[in-house]
């Protein structure tokens, strides 16, 4: 079986590889890398070469090349590349709001630059490989599934590990094998909630959230504390941290002296060429890959705590993007949280009834051949509804400017987010991004192939 990575010189492939190198099924036997990048693309390249016996490994020479025959699509790319994340970052914090590439303003503009090429690669995909599955990997994760979604359908599923993670981390601090639990998790791409953690037929949630000590042995417990867990009655997704702390998180990331962007940016000025030229290629990017895991989410955290060694070990987002394409190919189901459309559950009826059936939500799912078919969860409370519901509004808005060209949409979708506190504000934002902008439009010009 063909796999196609779109986005083939990231940073993160190696770890999609070493996941299909220790497959005891071997479904993937070629996996295409394309990316607009070539030193980056022949830099990470090497690195596989060295991870060990897995499947072949080819250089795709365009997208059209990179699409014929195959069966997976893996879709990572970086439209505007590490300097674009750096820009999204840097504007939004000059104008004091949070500079965060998903999270508010940067996210939105993000998007605006991501989506004509995410609906551009899914036609493609249309075109030259109707058969094929396509895992969206490019944030954010949400709104890009349901662009591409409107050309594909439920052949496009949105991978996150973030949700993954958190029921991992909680099963352990309750000590409990995770493949036992049930998880009762809802929301949105980087807006959900822990809510239940059934374990034969018993929630033992509650019984966490009492437990002060237990909730400092794991990310989030540390995260957002037991007063607030207390309070809202679940564990929030990490990156609730920018809205229940947005003026500390905001902060935080504006006294540092560089953004998340900038010290990513600065990692991988020499790195690629290292690893273009390293005799151990390999060895410098697990050293590279440690130390920009250590960094993450470092605005939300005392600045002498580091990150669990077992929340750095690997095993994300690679591992659940495997689990759902074996699921797909072989029709074995799993289990898994995914970002997919409402209303494709088995049953008939919407995963979140607060909700319209196309918006894209993230839940558990089971997968199989079939595809994704999301279990119904328990209604949204109030707070949680009513946060939803704000961000559906900008996604919305958002899918809507990039795919018109309209800037009252793009000015809706900055005015109406809850991180921006001020109708001036979002227009002064729109404005700092349009001129950015290439052609000062909402949507900037796109390259041909993904970055």
């Amino acid at each position: 079986m063909r796999l196609t990575i779109l986005g083939g010189g990231g940073f993160r492939v190696p770890l999609v590889y070493r996941a299909l190198a220790l497959d005891p099924l071997h479904l993937v036997d070629e996996v295409v890398l394309l990316d607009d990048d070539p030193l980056r693309v022949r830099a990470i390249a090497r690195v596989l070469q060295h991870l060990g016996s897995g499947p072949t490994v080819r250089i795709a020479n365009g997208l059209d090349d990179a699409l014929r025959a195959t069966e997976v699509v893996f879709s990572a790319v970086r439209v505007g590349g590490t300097s674009g994340r750096v820009r999204d970052e840097r504007l939004a914090l000059d104008l004091g709001v949070l500079g965060q590439e998903t999270t508010g303003p940067g996210g939105i503009a993000y998007a605006l630059r991501t989506l004509p090429v995410a609906t551009r690669i899914a036609q493609r995909v249309r075109d030259l490989a109707p058969s094929a599955w396509v895992l969206n990997f490019t944030n954010p994760a949400g709104m890009v599934t349901a662009a591409m979604q409107q050309v594909l359908g439920d052949r496009v599923i949105g991978i996150c590990d973030s949700p993954t993670g958190l029921v991992r981390r909680v099963s352990r601090a309750i000590g409990v094998d995770e493949a036992r639990v049930v998880p009762g998790y809802a929301g949105l791409n980087h807006l959900g909630w822990l809510r239940s953690a059934v374990v034969d037929g018993v929630d033992l949630l509650p019984g966490l959230l009492d437990d002060e000590v237990a909730l400092a042995t794991f990310e989030e417990g540390r995260l957002f504390g037991p007063d607030l867990l207390s309070l809202l009655g679940c564990v929030p997704n990490e990156y609730l941290y920018y809205y229940y702390y947005a003026r500390e998180a905001t902060a935080a990331v504006r006294s540092a002296d560089r953004t998340r962007g900038e010290v990513i940016a600065d990692q991988q000025r020499d790195l690629y060429p290292r690893l273009a030229e390293a005799v151990d290629p390999l060895g410098v990017w697990n050293d590279a890959r440690l130390a920009r895991e250590q960094g993450y989410l470092a605005e939300a955290r005392a600045p002498s705590a580091d990150r669990d060694e077992v929340d750095l070990a690997g095993g994300g987002y690679e591992q659940v993007a495997f689990a759902t394409m074996r699921a797909l190919v072989t029709g074995v189901p799993a289990e898994l949280i995914l970002n997919v459309r409402n209303g494709s559950s088995a049953s008939g009826l919407p995963a979140l009834a607060q909700l319209p059936a196309d918006a894209v939500v993230e839940v558990p799912t089971l997968v199989d051949d079939r595809g994704p078919q999301p279990h119904v969860q328990a209604p949204f409370d109030d707070h949680q509804l009513s946060l939803v519901a704000a961000l559906r509004a900008v996604e919305t808005a958002t899918v809507d400017a990039a795919a018109s060209g309209s800037r009252t949409a793009a000015l809706r979708a900055f005015t109406v987010h809850p991180l921006v506190d001020s109708a001036a504000l979002a227009q002064e934002l729109l404005d700092a991004y349009l001129g950015q902008a290439p052609d000062r439009r909402t949507t900037a010009a796109t390259r041909p192939t993904p970055t």
